[in-house]
């Protein structure tokens, strides 16, 4: 397999990569061969998937935008992927050309091209870090650099928790985050479900078994639970089309299709 001019030596194209699935979905060039053969599969066995990426990339939009009407203007993006359209320093500028992001993310194909597209950003830095090490990601340069510990932050976990395992304590993760985290920041979370559609979730689990980052869908009370220490906004944790949608956003008689929750808490 011939290796792309932007790809780093050590990574294995015969492994597809979570991160790289996701960009295929939304539309993006930064993916493998192997990691559009997944994609397809998990296609052919859940037809709206790719519709559900984006709804989950409008939530990211949305919950950014009620962030900066909040009042805060920095933003902890964990587990942010490959850099498209729309991503949060997109939408915070838009608002506040000042606002702060921090990009953090394990997949070396993902801090490359983050780090290329963001190439002289003096308000953006790009952390090649794990999640599940809270200290070492706070600790980071780039994070001392561009976020203040004593004004409130948003934390955003879209779409990642369900790549922890329950052996890593995801709720463990989220509340070392909180704790370093000044009143008035806001955790935007959102994560895949069972609940919903059950016929599709148990194959695409194990379809995702093969990847590095397999998949462990959670229901409303477990993705509740890791909101431990801050307080629901309204709506509280809905389904991804039912969280503040847009005025000129088409009501969806079926939401349930969307299989992921999504919510946003305020530390108090």
């Amino acid at each position: 397999m011939d290796r792309p001019d932007w790809a780093p030596g050590d990574i294995d194209l015969a492994r597809p990569s979570a991160a790289r699935v996701y960009d295929y979905y939304l539309g993006g060039s930064h993916n493998f061969a192997v990691d559009r053969e997944l994609a397809e599969q998990a296609i052919a066995l859940w037809p709206d998937l790719p519709l559900i990426m984006r709804a989950n990339r409008a939530f990211l939009r949305r919950a950014v935008r009620f962030c900066l009407d909040s009042g805060i203007r920095q933003f902890l993006d964990l587990g942010s992927g490959i850099p498209t359209v729309g991503n949060v320093h997109e939408v915070a500028r838009a608002v506040d050309p000042d606002a702060r992001v921090v990009y953090v993310d394990s997949d070396p194909v993902a801090v490359i091209h983050s780090r290329a597209i963001l190439d002289g950003d003096e308000r953006t830095a790009v952390v090649h870090g794990d999640l599940r090490d809270p200290a070492a990601v706070l600790s980071s340069a780039e994070a001392r650099r561009l976020l203040d510990p004593d004004e409130p932050v948003a934390l955003l976990m879209v779409a990642v928790l369900h790549f922890v395992p329950d052996a890593d304590d995801p709720a463990g993760i989220v509340s070392r985050y909180a704790k370093e985290m000044a009143p008035g920041s806001c955790l935007v979370l959102s994560h895949a479900t069972h609940e919903g559609q059950p016929q599709h979730a148990g194959p695409h689990q194990r379809l995702y078994a093969r990847t590095s980052t397999p998949l462990r869908m959670r229901s409303h009370a477990e993705v509740t639970a890791l909101f431990d220490g801050f307080e629901l906004v309204d709506p509280g944790l809905v389904l991804l089309t039912q969280w503040r949608p847009d005025p000129t956003d088409e009501p969806d008689e079926h939401p349930e299709r969307f299989s992921g929750y999504a919510g946003v808490g305020r530390k108090p």
